[in-house]
């Protein structure tokens, strides 16, 4: 029999052996190479297009000109290299009140016939009329308010007539004010001392590439006017793909991180499972080099299996991120991009990365483990250090047990605590998006719907984590479990003690986890409106993640405190 046919059948028997390890395992570089997919896809989404459809239904403006008095918008009709124009139209500053929402909007006056520049595209209803407003189809979307629902303007109602998209102002929900059309008349009788009208120009230019030089020429020095390209607009368009993509590469790197931490540790248990059939191989006359190439075909063959499901799952998620509904403002989607082999080959090396990262060390370790060693499969002597015996002196027996648990495996409690971290990060930095984006409703925002695929990708991987690690220490607990017993504890205080072996690290990730995601919310937002959840919901997030650390865990350490033990103490060394 040839080596590598030799590896590759010893590897398989493995895999069958003990396939619930695997399909965990499958599952946990599948969920971090599928948000790599997601990613690398969503790179090559643009909104150009789209932004370019929408520009041309609406016959949408090369400048849009804000000022205060008409006189002063309206001179720039008359520049040099403008060959159409409308307006000046008047703009009111109300307070929309809908479905219980209170949001300030700018109320653009409007005539009800058509307009050769910037004449919005319905999508519901009819245009505007006396009593009747027409509000642009994102914000609309963002309120949850369709054609015929009533609102309030300044405590004045009014009947939405219509739904509309434009290319003249950018569509961005959360950052309101929002944009609603209605006649000349209705936007002048919403002013108000405090909230006077301004005016807006919608300009064409002869040489429509020249937008951000006009731009730059006519800029009010001053600063009482503002005067925006279309290119400046369709950046703005854009931005909420390139928050998709940020998003997606930030969460691919957690994820990628918590899949090495995950397998790292399944690995560990599964070596310490594997240490007499390691001396077994070796007894029989295969190498060091032998033994660790079979314990690693095993984790690169999964890896590729991982790599292979990530690459169909991303692709087929991709249109969801992608769809017309997440992109309200457009006349059309964006739509999504195919997976090209650049792509498909850095997520399998990034699936073969992470197998390799996690199981190289332990695999070579095992591999290098003299064969006597192995065969006796004996306990390892524990660290012990005075300092924690110490402390876990007075405490009650289940603290005693996780506190000493816990300090023999320093590198595993690392792990613990860190993919806990990573995890309430995550759901910090969400509930902090959330509170700063009060609109963005999560069906109808496309940066939210992929947090919320990122965020539930990590919550399940760090869940598979923490029942990783619990059943890991179980294996290496067994011997000082079963002594514990012998010497009066019973299963309950060492399946809490085993539990409590996990809480401990999972309390400081947990807190860590909550300035993390504010930090990492402010380092991604460019230098958007950053507002801090309350309390209650940070201390929420903490003692959630604490309760089902403790839920997920209880399971594996009951099933280990269970087993008798004359059966565990038997295989101890004299």
């Amino acid at each position: 029999m040839g080596r590598i046919l030799l590896v590759c059948r010893l590897a398989a028997r493995d895999l069958r052996r003990r396939s619930g390890e695997a399909v965990l395992l499958l599952l946990v570089i599948m969920a971090a190479t599928t948000t790599l997919t997601l990613g690398l896809v969503l790179h090559g989404v643009t909104t150009s297009a789209s932004y370019q459809s929408t520009r041309a239904a609406t016959a949408g403006p090369d400048v849009v000109a804000w000022g205060g008095p008409p006189a002063d918008v309206t001179a720039l009709a008359h520049a040099p290299g403008v060959i159409g124009h409308t307006g000046p139209y008047p703009v009111a500053s109300p307070v929309l009140r809908a479905r219980g929402l209170t949001v300030p909007v700018l109320a653009e006056g409007r005539d009800q016939a058509p307009s050769p520049v910037d004449q919005p595209k319905l999508t519901q209803g009819t245009w505007v009329r006396n009593g009747g407003v027409v509000v642009e189809r994102s914000f609309a979307d963002a309120l949850g308010i369709r054609a015929g629902d009533s609102v309030t303007l300044n405590g004045r109602p009014f009947r939405v007539a219509g739904i509309a998209v434009t290319a003249a102002n950018p569509t961005d929900p959360p950052t309101s004010p929002g944009l609603i059309w209605l006649t000349r008349a209705d936007a002048r009788s919403l002013a108000t001392v405090a909230h006077p009208l301004s005016f807006t120009l919608n300009l064409k230019l002869a040489n429509p590439a020249g937008a951000p030089a006009f731009v730059s020429a006519h800029a009010a020095d001053d600063g009482t006017g503002i005067l925006w390209s279309w290119e400046f607009i369709r950046g703005l368009d854009t931005q909420v793909v390139t928050n998709e993509q940020l998003v997606m590469l930030v969460g691919s790197w957690l994820l990628g991180l918590l899949a090495v931490a995950s397998v790292a540790v399944l690995v560990g248990g599964r070596m310490a499972e594997q240490t007499r059939r390691v001396g077994l191989l070796k007894a029989v006359g295969g190498t060091p080099g032998l033994v660790a190439a079979v314990l690693l075909a095993e984790y690169l063959v999964l890896a590729l299996i991982a790599a292979a499901a990530g690459l169909a799952a991303g692709w087929l998620a991709t249109p969801l991120l992608t769809r017309p509904s997440l992109f309200p403002g457009l006349a059309r989607a964006p739509g999504a991009p195919p997976l090209t082999v650049p792509a498909v080959a850095l997520v399998v090396a990034a699936a073969l990365a992470v197998a390799v990262a996690a199981t190289l060390v332990p695999a070579l370790r095992a591999a290098r483990t003299s064969t006597v060693r192995a065969l006796a499969d004996a306990a390892r002597p524990p660290r012990r250090r005075a300092r924690v015996i110490a402390v876990s002196a007075r405490m009650p027996v289940p603290l005693l047990l996780g506190l000493r648990l816990a300090s023999r495996r320093p590198r595993r409690i690392v792990l613990s605590g860190a993919s806990i971290a990573i995890t309430v990060t995550t759901i910090v930095a969400v509930l902090v998006y959330r509170a700063s984006n009060a609109l963005g409703g999560p069906g109808t925002d496309p940066v939210g719907q992929v947090m919320l695929v990122v965020t539930v990708a990590l919550v399940v991987l760090a869940a598979v984590n923490a029942v990783f690690i619990t059943w890991a220490t179980v294996l290496d607990a067994r011997r000082p479990s079963a002594l514990a017993r012998a010497l009066g504890a019973n299963p309950r205080q060492v399946t809490a003690g085993l539990s409590a072996a996990q809480l401990l690290p999972a309390l400081p990730g947990a807190m860590a986890g909550i300035p993390a995601g504010i930090a990492l919310y402010a380092a991604v937002s460019n230098g958007q409106t950053l507002a801090v959840p309350p309390a209650w919901q940070l201390l929420a997030v903490v003692a959630g993640t604490l309760l089902v650390v403790a839920g997920l865990t209880a399971i594996p350490s009951r099933i280990g405190a269970r087993r008798p033990v004359a059966e565990i103490l038997q295989s101890e060394t004299a």
